[in-house]
Formats: structure tokens, sequence, C-alpha cells
């Protein structure tokens, strides 16, 4: 089966592992996944992430970060979807959850959180906020 959209299963698949706190979970792996999963291992929701290979292809193996039993991952909303794109510009990033939060942005320069693409001075896709 084909997925339509890649990134907004591995974020529903993050959800699900956080709300069923699992400790560990694997997806086809993609540059862009790979990208989405270090920036939020930077940020803190997620603790490590790891490239392997597996009987067919890529496999992304994400571990979850938890605070005593709670995720530090509650949230994510997909944003830019593969029917409808979402293109901002620097003044356009949004803050999320009042600061708390993060946004994703896949810009020229690679994709980074809205904190940094507003501090480089980079717009571009809005592929999701995280909280």
């Amino acid at each position: 089966m084909m997925i339509s959209d890649p990134i907004g299963d591995m974020l529903t698949r993050i959800r699900n592992a956080a709300l069923a706190h699992k400790k560990t979970i694997e997806l086809p792996s993609s540059k862009l996944k790979v990208a989405v999963a270090k920036l939020l291992v930077r940020e803190g929701y997620l603790s490590h992430v790891e490239e392997t290979k597996g009987s067919h292809g890529p496999v992304l193996q994400i571990e979850l970060t938890y605070e005593g039993k709670e995720p530090l991952l509650t949230g994510v909303r997909r944003i830019s979807k593969p029917g409808l794109r979402w293109y901002i510009n620097k003044k356009k990033i949004p803050m999320v959850m009042g600061g708390q939060g993060i946004a994703i942005i896949s810009t020229p320069n690679g994709v980074m959180s809205g904190k940094d693409a507003r501090k480089q001075g980079v717009g571009g896709e809005l592929l999701c906020e995280v909280w």
C-alpha cells in the first residue's frame, strides 16, 4: 500500500506511540522524515533517531522522550498536506501554543523550527506544529 502523506503518517505514528506509552517505533525512512525526526530530537521531543537497513529498504528507528510517565510530545497538527500545500513568508511564521510548541518548516536552507527560520529570515513550507 502506498501512503499519500508520509510525513503525516510519521507524525501520527509518533503521536499514537506517545499515547500508548511506547518507548520506540520503527517506520520507513526518507530524507525528509530523517530531517524532521532530527529536529524533534534537537528540540527535545524525541530522545534518539537512527536510520538502519531493513528487509524492505531503510528503516527509521525513533525513541520517544518521557518526563516521568508523561510523553513530552503531547500534540501534533499537520498543516501542509499533499492536497493543499501551505507556504509562508518569514513574517507569517506562527507561535505554537504561545511559544510552548514549535512550527516545523521546510526552507531552502533545510528543515528547521519556526524560531530558527525567523532568526535566519527565511520562510518556506509549513509542514506541521508540535507541542
